[in-house]
């Protein structure tokens, strides 16, 4: 038995431009009307995956690590740490999961690892006892960044990790800390080893974390990216392949970022565009 529950983290609200990246201002807010600031509301969705004998947990959102300046900067709407919050409604208590899947470690994905942030007090890991699965080249990116998307990784989180001595870098479709019914999809249009596991689940069938290749709805359509994204090109290619594989096999996409749809079967209408219908 395995089964999945969406958990919402701390939301977001960032510049609706740089989300939809060259998609018209006129289309997208039709889809995320912005703010009197241009910001778009959106979600930091962890998946939690429920066996017998073991806890999951894929992402864990912004978190509440950054500073009050920071959190303002970054669009981080609430101060606590939302995503224990809603764990300990499901009756889950963060010392109860056993592993964390990462897809990379940009900090609206990661930040989540790390205790709230209290001044003068430095950083710490929550989830005590889970293993820490993540790509091998995400990792590496983190420890390495570009100039261009070094302000999206927390220095200190790669030191933590590794010093844990429960990381568990991933390489090919398969980790033994995964085991049988997860599959391992990597991308490159967003960030390098980009990590997108895939659940073989009893409630939905083969359910996708979309992460940031599709970070909500409207990316499904093969022609929005992001203005974060590498290489935007590339990222389309692998969207097209990745939706092309699921739809043959009846599959679902689990998203992070879409502040009303959790999980979408993935559909294709008469004219070959890609869409969802949503199932939770």
């Amino acid at each position: 038995m395995r089964t999945i529950q969406s958990v919402l983290g701390n939301s977001q609200k960032l510049d609706g431009g740089a989300m939809y990246g060259n998609c018209p201002r006129a289309l997208w807010s039709k889809w995320s009307p912005p703010d009197e600031r241009d910001r778009i509301e959106l979600a930091c969705r962890a998946m939690l995956v429920r066996e017998p004998r073991r806890l999951l947990l894929f992402e864990t959102g912004i978190g509440a690590f950054f500073a009050p300046e920071l959190r303002e900067r970054f669009g981080v709407v609430e101060s606590r740490h939302v995503l224990l919050e809603n764990l300990r409604a499901l009756g889950v208590d963060p010392d109860d999961i056993d592993v964390v899947v990462l897809s990379h470690l940009h900090f609206d994905h990661a930040g989540g690892l790390l205790a709230p942030y209290v001044e003068g007090e430095p950083e710490r890991l929550l989830f005590s006892k889970a293993r820490y699965v993540v790509g091998q080249r995400a990792f590496e990116r983190a420890c390495a960044p570009h100039a261009r998307d070094r302000a999206s990784f927390i220095p200190a989180l790669q030191g933590l990790l590794q010093a844990s001595g429960r990381l568990e870098l991933a390489e090919g479709p398969t980790h033994p800390v995964l085991g049988s019914g997860y599959r391992l999809h990597t991308s490159d249009g967003h960030t390098p080893g980009l990590l997108l596991a895939e659940v073989a689940s009893d409630d939905y069938g083969p359910v996708l974390f979309a992460a940031d290749l599709i970070p909500g709805v409207p990316w499904v359509h093969l022609p929005i990216t992001m203005g974060y994204d590498r290489y935007p090109e590339l990222l389309i290619d692998e969207k097209r392949a990745l939706l092309e594989d699921l739809l043959a096999r009846e599959g679902a996409l689990f998203f992070t970022h879409d502040p009303r749809t959790a999980i979408g079967r993935v559909q294709r209408d008469a004219k070959g565009k890609y869409g969802v219908a949503p199932l939770a």
